[in-house]
């Protein structure tokens, strides 16, 4: 078994001998494995997802899966007859999460060792561990959330959405507008903490400057009289995507500098970080500071960057890897006319 350090996001199954003992093309009455079920249940309370990388028949497994009452645990299954390493990776692009984020539970050798050789950043665990799988220090992440608790579904109304958003004829920005989106901003209380420190953990692709914060560094910055810290929750006619941004401010006496700004994958194309952005604009406009950010370039943020510039800000310093933006204020774009911005 191969083992990561960080917290696992999503747990793929294999169904044959692991998610259940038998083989479905063979004897349609496998049966569930209890071991497998009581992690599914509990790793899915703390927030993390699950989904499949099986060779089966499609129609047969989906419907064994639903005769079981497990099918709505898992998102963008792959059951096929293709390379497992492939189904894995389909499944990361699905989710929008990396490699490493991801643990493969399967009981033949030959499979973990394929996927593992394909996609080395996976943690590949042998089914004969499923019972101390949940106690496993990847699988047992530090705050269990309202948002942890919920994800799943959240992840299955993001599916209704593209969904929908596929079958729609006219142009994003209608689409968009037809979802009646509301972001509140609000300031981030001591009940928020958990959630804050779990997003700047979780979020790498959307974080400006791929910094995290513990829970009492957050804590102080809540509490100081220096600094602004945001969240951001958002709504639509779909349900709720939860707490998906966090911004933190630094106010000086003529200058704010946002230090953090990050927001979830999941909220990638709806302009979030442009509308959050918008109200630190204004705020700043109306306290007559100028406004600046910080951006630390990876791999991984570059929509952060096109985010920041397509709102206007550029680029004044640079110190090594940190460079800082700043907009000049004198034109601040307008919220776009599909989201309600709403701040408390």
């Amino acid at each position: 078994m191969a083992t990561g350090t960080g917290t696992i996001k999503c747990v793929v199954w294999d169904l044959d001998n692991t998610l259940w003992s038998g083989t479905l093309l063979e004897d349609s009455e496998v049966t569930l494995k209890p071991e497998a079920v009581k992690v599914i249940r509990t790793l899915d309370e703390r927030g993390i997802l699950h989904s499949i990388a099986s060779r089966n028949d499609p129609e047969t497994a989906q419907q064994k899966l639903i005769d079981l009452g497990l099918h709505e645990y898992f998102l963008y299954p792959q059951i096929t007859w293709s390379d497992k390493a492939e189904s894995v990776r389909a499944i990361a692009r699905a989710i929008n999460i990396g490699l490493d984020s991801i643990a493969f539970v399967d009981d033949e050798p030959f499979e973990r060792d394929a996927v593992q050789f394909a996609c080395p950043e996976v943690t590949c665990i042998n089914a004969a561990d499923l019972a101390n799988m949940s106690e496993m220090p990847i699988m047992q992440p530090r705050f269990v959330t309202e948002d942890s608790r919920l994800r799943r579904r959240m992840y299955q109304n993001d599916m209704t959405r593209n969904q929908a958003e596929a079958k729609y004829m006219g142009p994003q920005e209608a689409f968009l507008e037809s979802l009646g989106m509301r972001l509140t901003l609000f300031a981030a209380g001591e009940d928020d903490l958990q959630r804050a420190e779990e997003l700047t953990v979780r979020t790498h692709q959307l974080n400006a400057t791929g910094v995290t914060y513990s829970y009492d560094e957050l804590d102080w910055f809540r509490r100081s009289d220096r600094y602004d810290l945001l969240m951001a929750r958002l709504e639509d006619r779909y349900g709720s995507y939860g707490h998906i941004g966090l911004t933190l401010v630094e106010r000086q006496e003529d200058l704010w500098i946002i230090r953090l700004l990050l927001m979830s994958c999941r909220v990638m194309s709806r302009g979030v970080g442009t509308a959050m952005l918008l109200h630190l604009m204004r705020r700043a406009e109306n306290q007559n500071v100028r406004l600046q950010a910080h951006f630390v370039p990876n791999d991984r943020n570059r929509m952060m960057n096109i985010t920041y510039r397509f709102a206007g800000f550029r680029e004044v310093e640079s110190s090594g890897e940190l460079v800082t933006l700043e907009h000049n204020l004198a034109e601040i774009p307008a919220l776009p006319n599909y989201m309600k911005l709403i701040v408390v």
